[in-house]
């Protein structure tokens, strides 16, 4: 029988290998028959994933993966920095065990770049991180970063990243030989400067004003009025234009639509 845990694991498989893009439908009627199980079950992993910030919730339109803004982009980043360049910095060197799974890591990375199986590649690419967190000894970061991982695929699906993925793969290969060399200091300027070139790879651009035509159109109509009026020509001698009625104006009012837009 399928349990929750399981359950919330594969979501997160699928978003790492890219499979489950930001902003998919999870419906729990599909997911209990996929799974065959509860919608008990299914509801208890979607909670567990909400909580930890993979997938959101609707009273009217259900469960949905997530779609980060680019202000929780620029968090997300943050903290992988702060996490694996910390964990880095804190751990004694790595044991012959724990190297040897790394190493067997980046030659499962180097076959999928190798292969056509783009979300196989995906997954090697962002489990690297989980297994380095798992390999220094710290399996509570280690779930943590996980979490982030997924967060941060969904970043750069939703953002067009334009990271090389054989980049990444060089970035890991050059991180693990200086762990292997015992240089933690290098091996952390490597993770941070890696992370920031995956950031900087995103195309987040300005954010866009949602209000910006509302605003244009719900202008004050005397502000408009003003800028019309502005370079018409003077009254020609002889054939005098009556100065029109001033525009009565009340203060309340001037500020209202520019307050609140």
């Amino acid at each position: 029988m399928v349990s929750s845990p399981d359950i919330a694991q594969r979501i997160v498989e699928a978003i790492l290998a890219q499979r489950l893009a930001p902003g998919a439908r999870l419906g729990e009627q599909e997911l209990s028959m996929l799974f065959d199980c509860s919608r008990t079950v299914v509801r208890e992993a979607l909670v567990r994933l909400s909580t930890r910030g993979i997938v959101t919730v609707s009273s009217r339109r259900g469960w949905y993966v997530v779609q980060p803004s680019h202000d929780e982009a620029r968090e997300a980043f943050e903290a992988r920095r702060v996490l694996e360049t910390g964990l880095i910095r804190r751990t004694p060197p790595l044991d012959k065990a724990a190297l040897r799974r790394l190493r067997l890591h980046l030659r499962q990375e180097q076959a999928a770049l190798a292969g056509d199986d783009v979300g196989q590649r995906s997954y090697l690419l962002g489990d690297f991180h989980v297994c380095l967190a798992e390999c220094l000894g710290n399996q509570l970061l280690a779930d943590t970063l996980r979490d982030f991982t997924a967060r941060t695929t969904l970043i750069a699906m939703l953002y067009q990243s334009t990271h090389d993925a054989v980049q990444s793969c060089q970035d890991h290969v050059a991180i693990v030989q200086a762990l292997e060399q015992g240089d933690t200091a290098e091996a952390e300027r490597l993770m941070e400067a890696h992370i920031g070139q995956v950031q900087a790879a995103l195309r987040l651009g300005a954010p866009q004003d949602p209000l910006a035509d509302l605003r244009e159109a719900l202008a004050p109509v005397r502000e408009a009025s003003r800028t019309a009026t502005r370079g018409k020509s003077r009254p020609v001698p002889g054939n005098p234009i009556p100065p029109a009625d001033p525009i009565p104006t009340n203060p309340s009012n001037d500020t209202y639509l520019g307050a609140l837009l």
